[in-house]
């Protein structure tokens, strides 16, 4: 077995982050995106002992979990993997990467209540990020990153993760700046202009954010911008127009200076009867009716709430703490983010709840210092997880039950471990599909103290 080797394999099971997996001369070799009934041909990325990964060269027999009718640009574009599957199937396939995951680390003796699927299949993002890249023919484009090659930019007439008024706000952006003849950012050369077009759209007020990311490399009139955005014909109401700044090499979308073209710089979004201020950069759940069915399976498994305090670590804006006051006596979220923690009490504000206090800082650096004993601790921590210092910290107050977030099922499965090892068990599990047509999964988990 070699680097570059073309093998020909059956995909017989699927792994998280999802990977297809088939055997081959005794490797077993997973291959991203791959389908559980495909045969396909696929190249050798990388060789670890008897495992390795390898990206798919052309599907030879396609599986009967596939289906026709799906988005010219599924192939190409980045943006979803498992379009092409069946959505039951996808749930199931995201029910079983969990289940590996939990059964490979030893975690036993719990009720694995499943997977709840998406209130929306289609058209469920509140938000989306679009890059500028040019075509074939060297003329500006505006899409989403090609699959597995970063540099290219796969241009979209249509998307089935939003809803139409993206596509209407994507093709003014994209007519704009062919019109006044600017070019794009080029990420290898550092030189260009255009970067990027975020739009979020709050699901049910309709609120529009429009948000153009340029560079500082040259100087348009993007008045011209706004006032054709204006114009447009939309089922939503743009209620605001923004000019971000970004001459960061990196390519994420970076805010170093913000400017409003026209109206505000936030939407307002709804959330099981809670209203939410969301601004350019702050973090919020993309999919709003999927965050709703999230948080009622957070605040179904920690239970009666009456007199509890309760703990709401890394709690960005303060979303699950702010569903779950009316019930507590007493929210104490903590986010490291201070623009997160303004907009968290701005929120709490918003909603009329005075049981709600915010911290600043880090979550193991924040636990030292709190006065409150939690009777219950709800962490929704970044993909790494929780950092062993916060799990001692947080192990140290003894709570009755904790609730776990996670919105990647490896760390959390290994930090479910370390919780194990200090005291607690695993009671139950359940799986949220916030991200359709990705291998991406939201899982729950309550734990009790032993």
């Amino acid at each position: 077995m070699k680097k570059g080797q073309e093998l020909v394999l059956d995909v017989v099971d699927v792994e998280y982050p999802g990977y297809g997996v088939g055997y081959v001369e005794g490797f077993k070799v997973k291959v991203k995106g791959a389908v559980k009934g495909q045969r396909v041909r696929a190249a050798v990325n990388r060789i670890k002992g008897k495992t390795v990964e390898a990206r798919a060269v052309s599907v030879i027999q396609r599986s009967p979990y596939e289906r026709e009718g799906i988005c010219p640009a599924f192939g190409s574009c980045g943006g979803c993997m498992y379009l092409n599957v069946s959505y039951q199937e996808q749930l199931k396939i995201k029910e079983d990467m969990v289940k590996k995951l939990l059964d490979g680390a030893g975690i036993k003796q719990f009720d694995f209540l499943g997977i709840k699927e998406s209130p929306r299949e289609n058209g469920y993002r509140n938000k989306m990020e679009f890059t500028f890249g040019r075509d074939a023919e060297g003329q500006l484009t505006l899409g989403m990153h090609k699959r597995a090659r970063f540099y290219e930019v796969v241009p979209l007439n249509e998307c089935m993760l939003v809803d139409q008024d993206y596509v209407e706000i994507l093709k003014c952006a994209l007519e704009y700046g062919r019109d006044n003849h600017l070019p794009y950012y080029d990420s290898r050369t550092h030189s260009g202009y255009m970067r990027h077009l975020v739009v979020r759209k709050a699901l049910k007020t309709g609120e529009i954010l429009v948000n153009l990311v340029t560079t500082t490399q040259l100087s348009a009139d993007l008045s011209e911008f706004a006032d054709r955005v204006k114009k447009l014909r939309l089922n939503g109401n743009v209620v605001g127009i923004l000019h971000t700044y970004n001459d960061k090499l990196s390519d994420a979308v970076i805010c170093e200076k913000l400017e409003v073209l026209c109206g505000r710089d936030y939407i307002v979004e709804e959330l099981l009867g809670l209203k939410f201020k969301i601004s350019p950069f702050s973090f919020f759940q993309t999919n709003t009716y999927g965050a709703e069915a999230l948080y009622s399976i957070v605040k179904d498994l920690a239970g009666d709430l009456s007199g509890k305090v309760v703990f709401d670590l890394y709690c960005g804006t303060g979303t699950i703490g702010i569903v779950m006051a009316p019930w507590a006596r007493k929210v104490i979220g903590v986010e490291i983010v201070n623009e997160a923690v303004e907009a968290a009490y701005e929120n709490a504000r918003l909603n009329g709840l005075d049981n709600c206090v915010f911290y600043a800082a880090d979550v193991a650096e924040a636990l030292t210092r709190i006065q409150d004993s939690p009777d219950i601790v709800v962490v929704d921590p970044p993909r790494s997880g929780v950092s062993p210092k916060a799990i001692d910290d947080i192990c140290g107050f003894s709570p009755e039950k904790i609730v776990y977030v996670s919105c990647n099922p490896e760390s959390m499965v290994r930090d479910l471990r370390i919780l194990e090892e200090k005291g607690y068990k695993v009671k139950k599990v359940k799986c949220m599909d916030m991200f359709p047509h990705t291998p991406h999964v939201e899982c729950v988990t309550l734990m009790s103290r032993v």
